[in-house]
């Protein structure tokens, strides 16, 4: 039993009992009392763990924690490689808004160094050696994002100013946050709009205002606003769905047989080491600009709507060029 295992059955054995004998300690345990002295000074001066010894009682109990910041022993105890995934999970979350969560996070980093120290991991060496990198990510204002969170949590309305980009203007709604999304980089706020009287779903980053709005919350369940907005491609939601059936060649198959377009794509390797994949669309956009990425390595197939649009992309692309020669 290494020391992560014994402070976490330390933890559970004073919960679970009144009092706990040092005897019953050192049987559950299976260590000799230096070891067990060792292991309750670490609780007690580095995880600031408010564990008394009962002289009348004859044992170990929780107390009252002291003066200065309270601690109480953590819930859940965590191996090195836990810590390790964790610490990456922290770093990625520490992008998705400059200081945004420092201050939530500050604390949870600093029992995670804790807990290292006694497995001599390198805590620093993280900003070093793991580098996460975000290309083409958008980098929008993170300053309504608590605004936002607390709305959806609460369950209250908001008044926002969106840009819409396509017609490059703004305008003013209220709606009636549902949930919040996170897709490739960025945050989406899907809602009740009370002005469109329906579903939408808003970018954060186009949002310029966000304040607490009066009135009762639009309720739509949960499972509708999954039906309405995840079952087409990507971000863009409406419309009747269709099913694009695309086919990759070999050389581009080892990558996309990988990759995970849809929750409910279907995929099929071919005996020739082509992959043919099948994914639902409403709104073709974003679906048309991932099919690009591959080009030439991908056929569409179907539907017709889906092949034309391809060709128009492609024919603008040939004119562009054509225009403007090197």
């Amino acid at each position: 039993m290494d020391r992560t295992e014994r402070l976490k059955k330390i933890e559970r054995l004073l919960r679970e009992r009144t009092v706990v004998p040092l005897q019953d300690f050192l049987h559950e345990l299976e260590v000799s009392k230096a070891t067990f002295k060792r292991d309750l000074e670490y609780l007690r001066d580095r995880l600031n763990a408010p564990i008394d010894w009962d002289r009348d009682a004859g044992g170990y109990r929780l107390g009252e924690a002291g003066v200065g910041e309270k601690y109480e022993l953590p819930g859940l105890w965590f191996t090195a490689t836990e810590v390790h995934a964790l610490l990456t999970m922290q770093q990625l979350l520490g992008q998705l808004g400059p200081g945004l969560l420092a201050p939530y996070i500050a604390p949870f980093q600093e029992r995670l160094r804790q807990l290292l120290d006694s497995k001599a991991v390198p805590v620093d060496a993280f900003a070093e050696r793991v580098k996460i990198l975000r290309p083409q990510a958008r980098q929008g204002e993170a300053q309504f994002f608590e605004t936002v969170v607390s709305a959806v949590l609460q369950r209250r309305r908001l008044r926002l100013r969106h840009y819409h980009r396509e017609r490059d203007s703004h305008q003013e709604r209220e709606v009636s946050p549902q949930r919040l999304l996170y897709y490739r980089d960025n945050w989406y706020l899907d809602a009740w709009c009370h002005l469109r009287q329906d579903l939408r779903r808003f970018a954060l980053e186009t949002l310029s205002a966000v304040v607490p709005a009066e009135g009762a919350v639009h309720e739509v369940a949960l499972d509708e606003v999954q039906r309405r907005l995840d079952g087409g491609y990507g971000a863009f939601a409406g419309g009747p769905l269709h099913w694009a059936e695309l086919e990759f060649a070999p050389e581009r198959a080892r990558w996309v047989s990988r990759e995970h377009w849809h929750p409910d794509q279907q995929g099929e390797l071919l005996a020739d080491g082509r992959y043919r994949l099948r994914v639902p669309y409403g709104d073709p956009r974003e679906l048309l600009m991932d099919i690009q990425r591959h080009l030439p390595q991908v056929s569409v197939l179907g539907p017709p709507a889906l092949r034309a649009a391809l060709a128009d992309h492609c024919r603008a692309a040939l004119r562009q060029l054509e225009a403007k020669p090197v």
